[in-house]
């Protein structure tokens, strides 16, 4: 067990917890400003296909990089039209999208690439080191970023008054849609930073449903966190390193504890998150409500 946790390990856990950040950032800023985000998976997983899709197309990563961040966007619009504009369930919505993404980027594959179930190799984002993309110190630098924003600014402020009491922030001036629409779209391109880190960043091709349930832990990494960035990003930390101990555990002979369970300890996490079990902090109290609604 001496050679368990070693530098290897580490660095898989901050490469797991990078595209878990970027969509739990986005998350908090969604539900912060009142709209509940179960789309984060679809989000994610439309940005890390036009990612590759978009590498292919221009042959350079950063513009790939550049149109899938800008594709989550969109797909966020969509789920910030039905959620705000048309008032929809939210969750319904979002599930919605989800569903669109998973099918819309099967369908893709089959038209850009004439092949199932994977993308051809794209060239990919460069790395600092070893196992460290560029991508993964910039998750990690817009923490602060985000909380200096939404805790320290007029314009955070105003975007939490939005999600806290819908009804009193319109009441006093402030534009509550505006508002909702920027935080949503705000969080589909941060899930977008995610999903490309997942396809042009970690890996270098795009596999149909590549994000494999990221969003909704990343979701509950929101939860598990308190709407905070900085408790996102601890739980964010604690699901990318039981993921990377059960990887590790999987190529560690006479490991005691069964790999089966370590498989499952990431979505046990998220099951305890979203249940609430050890929640210390309470929602927004207008999540998921409209600012005309009693």
């Amino acid at each position: 067990m001496s050679d368990f946790f070693t530098l290897a390990l580490v660095t898989a856990t901050l490469r797991l917890t990078t595209p878990l950040l970027f969509t739990a950032l986005g998350g908090v800023i969604s539900e912060r400003a009142g709209i509940i985000n179960i789309a984060l998976e679809g989000l994610m997983l439309t940005g890390a296909f036009f990612a590759v899709a978009g590498t292919w197309w221009t042959g350079s990563p950063w513009l790939g990089l550049l149109i899938g961040v800008l594709s989550a966007g969109v797909a966020a619009s969509i789920h910030a039209y039905w959620s705000i504009t048309l008032r929809a369930n939210q969750i319904v919505a979002g599930t919605a999208v989800n569903l669109i993404a998973a099918g819309l980027t099967a369908f893709m594959i089959q038209r850009i690439w004439n092949q199932t179930g994977a993308s051809e190799s794209v060239t990919r984002l460069p790395s600092l080191a070893t196992g460290i993309n560029i991508l993964l110190p910039v998750a990690f630098l817009l923490v602060p970023i985000v909380s200096f924003f939404l805790f320290r600014t007029k314009h955070g402020l105003h975007l939490q008054s939005s999600g806290e009491h819908p009804q009193a922030a319109e009441s006093v001036g402030i534009d509550v849609t505006r508002n909702r629409y920027i935080a949503v779209i705000a969080s589909g391109m941060l899930a977008g930073f995610g999903g490309a880190f997942l396809s042009i960043g970690d890996l270098s091709y795009f596999t149909l449903d590549m994000t494999a349930g990221r969003g909704f832990i990343a979701l509950a990494a929101v939860i598990f966190g308190g709407w905070t960035p900085f408790g996102a990003m601890l739980a964010s930390l604690l699901f990318g390193a039981a993921q990377a101990v059960q990887i590790q555990a999987q190529a560690t002979a006479d490991f005691p504890i069964s790999t089966d369970l370590l498989l499952a300890f990431p979505y046990v996490l998220t099951l305890i998150a979203v249940t609430g079990l050890v929640r210390s902090s309470n929602p927004p109290a207008g999540l998921g409500q409209h600012p005309t609604s009693h």
